[in-house]
């Protein structure tokens, strides 16, 4: 196969093409990179899902040393779904200095910036290694990549720092919140509404989990935020629902609700010390409820887990981001990234990426042109560090 020699752009408009939102396979894009890869003769390694409808990939282009860089992105997207767009999402269009696209900046314009370093590090004879490694379903929470940072870990030797891709507007992140979700069903008793008291209401038993946690999110808003979450907006830990559905009719106890529950932690804070209290507020629930109705119940499925990312001292990932880009200014996020499951595995990780997040997720999703060459300037920049 001869190399597949395209621009940075053109990598961008075929990762566009293909619209893999995170409730479907992924897998036409990690063949297309396996064989855009393989045509420059650098083999690639997937990481499937359990039933193998997705897959991770990861590579690693010169010599097998500690002290690479690694290039990190996802390849899902989130849904068009009910959106309107000005044109086909899938389609790259430029229109007034900016690139139009599912994916655009959130995080396909990285990606494809990634691959097209992959050449230009061949042809510079990198003395230490660029490793390119693309998740699946970071979108719904990030568990995607955990088997792949797993692997990478255990097989590679660590590199100098890892570079979370994500949109930044090139400024280097080195702290983000941690977070973790849960499916909650809660089962109650349908009678009818007049003898309300007969039975119970999976909605209002809900409703009781939802003021406990706005009374959570008003007890850490009124306290003094510790040092290393005073740099967050919002600087406490949140907890939120966004979706909730139950019930048959107005004039009948609900039987059934459904609702999803998930927890933002700022550092210096544990995760686990949230899961506990929120499992301990359900329990408590539940004992109401079964005093009425032994057969009625409430669960909650933890389905994701993001660790934070926590600034390191002296952090080599920080400090070569900072050479490379020229930002010496502090900044962190309150969304969760791939970075605190790289950090946990031991590399160095910070987020530096092309873009403003601010564009995410929305209709008529888009990179800057601007933003977009910023960052191939920064990988040409990366390759040439990996030279000497």
């Amino acid at each position: 196969m001869p190399p597949m020699h395209l621009s940075p752009r053109e990598i961008l408009a075929k990762l566009v093409s293909f619209p893999t939102v995170s409730r479907d396979s992924n897998l036409p894009l990690i063949d297309w990179v396996e064989g855009y890869l393989a045509s420059h003769g650098v083999e690639s390694r997937r990481v499937p899902n359990a039933d193998g409808s997705k897959a991770s990939l990861y590579a690693v282009i010169g010599p097998l040393v500690p002290g690479g860089v690694v290039l990190s992105g996802h390849t899902d997207v989130v849904p068009v779904d009910g959106q309107h767009w000005s044109g086909d999402p899938w389609v790259l269009e430029e229109r007034g200095g900016r690139l139009y696209g599912r994916g655009a900046v959130d995080m396909k314009g990285f990606v494809a910036l990634a691959l097209a370093a992959v050449p230009l590090a061949i042809g510079a004879g990198i003395r230490r290694p660029l490793m390119l490694a693309l998740s699946h379903d970071e979108e719904l929470g990030c568990e995607g990549c955990r088997a792949m940072v797993e692997e990478m870990a255990a097989s590679l030797p660590a590199p100098e720092a890892v570079i979370v891709g994500e949109p930044s507007m090139m400024k280097v992140v080195t702290g983000h919140k941690g977070s973790t979700a849960f499916k909650v069903h809660v089962k109650g008793f349908e009678v009818h509404s007049s003898i309300m008291h007969t039975g119970v209401n999976a909605i209002m038993e809900a409703a009781t989990l939802i003021c406990w946690a706005n009374a959570q999110n008003a007890a850490n808003r009124a306290r003094t935020p510790g040092p290393r979450a005073a740099a967050f907006v919002p600087p406490w830990t949140t907890l939120h629902v966004g979706t909730i559905a139950g019930g048959t009719a107005h004039n009948i106890t609900a039987g059934e609700c459904r609702m999803g529950l998930d927890v933002r932690v700022v550092p210096g804070e544990e995760i686990e010390d949230w899961v506990a209290a929120a499992e301990a507020k359900a329990a408590e629930i539940r004992a109401g409820m079964q005093a009425v109705r032994p057969e009625a119940d409430i669960t909650l499925e933890r389905y994701f887990t993001v660790p934070p990312l926590l600034p390191e001292p002296g952090g080599a990932a920080e400090a070569l981001m900072r050479r490379l880009t020229g930002d010496n200014a502090s900044h962190v996020v309150s969304y969760g990234t791939e970075a605190g499951h790289f950090q946990r595995s031991g590399w160095s990780a910070a987020v530096c990426g092309p873009g403003d997040i601010e564009q995410a997720h929305k209709p008529d999703e888009y990179i800057e042109l601007a933003q977009f060459e910023a960052g191939w300037a920064f990988m040409q920049r990366v390759v040439e560090q990996l030279s000497q």
